[in-house]
């Protein structure tokens, strides 16, 4: 009996020795296919070129307009050239379509310190304009927007509203400090309009100090009048506030001819590479086209752009074949309104399309960070379970997974049941070049960008090899 259980011990043993050799052997496979991934990726900075194409061909891609029309043209294009099985275009209805104008004046009148003085300025997006010539009232300074409810219509009926909430500078993460400041641009307006303001004034939304102001959407809700919004730099903003601490009638004059015209129906592209598996989930990878119409869109999000095409790239450039059927998605209107996500999801519940997972990137084409997941507690739980399994492999790369959201368009899927990833990048500049005519293609530095591209076609490898722990 003693030497049965010796004998059934040896070979559990053995089977188990087994067992952790292909383990190891397939573990350093994996190692030395994504050490071949980045170092394509590093050498031929294949991504890095292509956003150079995006951002100096095609420009600034505003939703609606006639050059995110041609943004959808070339990125269909590109996705032809390189031989995906299946390009189309999927409608999006109802896209907003607002244009800028060319006047934006915010000037103080008569103030102390500074006299009559123009402030740097750019319109939020969706705002109206003011009326023809202007308008010009009495400003008042607010931190919070439930500040308003303490103030009310006996004070802010008429006047202009400059809030001035800035970023909270000693938060590590400035995305954490861009969270805690952005609900007075988003919903500024159309609360101070309950009160009978006539404009709102915001301080731009970064932690940096300079004279370049951030654009960004504004949201109308309720059956409120609609009233203009414009944000200021940080400079002007504090030279606004040294006025105002001087006297309490300080007048400023708004000018903007800016206008929402009537929605269009726009696209979003995608392109497919088919798996061996006709019956496997789709891999999604995700990012949007559009951008504001300031700079060039270069980290929002054409470095997401950039990193979704060079992924697959850097895959068939190693002669991979994948077994689940890869996807991407470019987005149409991320920056004001979201249509595209939305409609993306509610297609794919419609046709019965399965995702395994969706990743997205659009935090710039900074040094990549990690990935940070999201999903219904049945695909989270154990997707992220094994993402933790598979870290090791990316610890030479200084990539870690963490929880806690993934990105705004794949987020409507979340119902459907995918691993939701969103990749990550250091912040720490970003917000500097975030909705400014600084984001242009000579802020991204290629090999930030390219490690980026390189991360996120291992992390496809990887899913499409172990799945997501279903």
């Amino acid at each position: 009996m003693i030497l049965e259980k010796i004998a059934r011990l040896g070979s559990i043993l053995a089977c188990l020795c087994c067992f952790l050799g292909n383990a190891n052997a397939q573990t350093e496979e994996d190692a030395f296919f994504m050490k071949d991934i980045y170092t394509t990726a590093l050498e031929e900075q294949y991504g890095y070129n292509w956003l150079r194409d995006l951002t100096e061909n095609v420009g600034a891609r505003l939703s609606g307009s006639p050059a995110a029309d041609e943004a959808v043209g070339f990125v269909k294009a590109h996705l032809e050239a390189a031989g995906f099985d299946t390009v189309f275009l999927q409608e999006v209805t109802d896209v907003p379509r607002w244009q800028r104008g060319t006047t934006e004046t915010v000037r103080m009148i008569d103030a102390p310190i500074w006299g009559t003085r123009e402030l740097s300025a750019l319109s939020l997006g969706n705002s109206v304009g003011t009326p023809p010539g202007g308008l010009q009232a009495p400003v008042i300074e607010v931190h919070e927007i439930d500040h308003l409810d303490s103030l009310g219509r006996a004070s802010l009926a008429g006047k202009i509203v400059f809030f001035n909430r800035p970023f909270d500078n000693s938060k590590i993460s400035p995305s954490s400090a861009y969270g805690g400041a952005v609900d007075q641009r988003v919903y500024g307006p159309t609360r101070a309009a309950e009160y009978g303001a006539v404009a709102v004034v915001v301080r731009s939304m970064t932690g940096r100090r300079d004279d370049i102001p951030h654009t960004g959407v504004t949201q109308y809700l309720g059956d409120t009048d609609s009233i203009p919004g414009i944000a200021i730099s940080t400079v002007a903003a504090d030279h606004l506030a040294q006025a105002l601490a001087e006297t309490n009638e300080l007048e400023l004059f708004i000018e903007m001819d800016c206008e929402n015209l009537s929605p269009v129906t726009s696209y979003n592209v995608i392109g497919d590479w088919f798996g061996t598996d006709t019956t496997a989930p789709y891999i999604l990878l995700g990012a949007h086209l559009d951008s504001w119409d300031v700079g060039t869109g270069a980290h929002d999000d054409g470095a997401g752009c950039a990193h979704i095409m060079d992924a697959v790239h850097l895959l068939r450039q190693q002669e991979y074949q994948p077994t689940h059927p890869i996807r991407l998605v470019f987005f149409m209107n991320e920056e004001n309104g979201l249509k595209g996500g939305r409609q993306y999801a509610e297609a794919a519940e419609k046709q019965g399309v399965k995702h395994l997972a969706a990743i997205e990137s659009d935090s710039g084409g900074f040094l990549p960070l990690g990935f940070r997941c999201d999903g219904v507690p049945e695909a989270l739980t154990p997707g992220f379970r094994q993402l933790n399994r598979l870290s090791d492999l990316f610890s030479p790369y200084r990539i870690d997974f963490s929880t806690g959201g993934s990105g705004a368009d794949i987020s409507p899927l979340k119902p459907q049941g995918p691993l939701l990833i969103g990749f990550r990048t250091s912040p720490q500049r970003y917000f500097d070049l975030h909705h400014t005519r600084a984001d242009v293609f000579s802020a991204v530095h290629p090999r930030e960008l390219e490690l980026g591209s390189a991360a996120i076609a291992s992390l496809v490898y990887l899913l499409d090899q172990y799945g997501a722990g279903k």
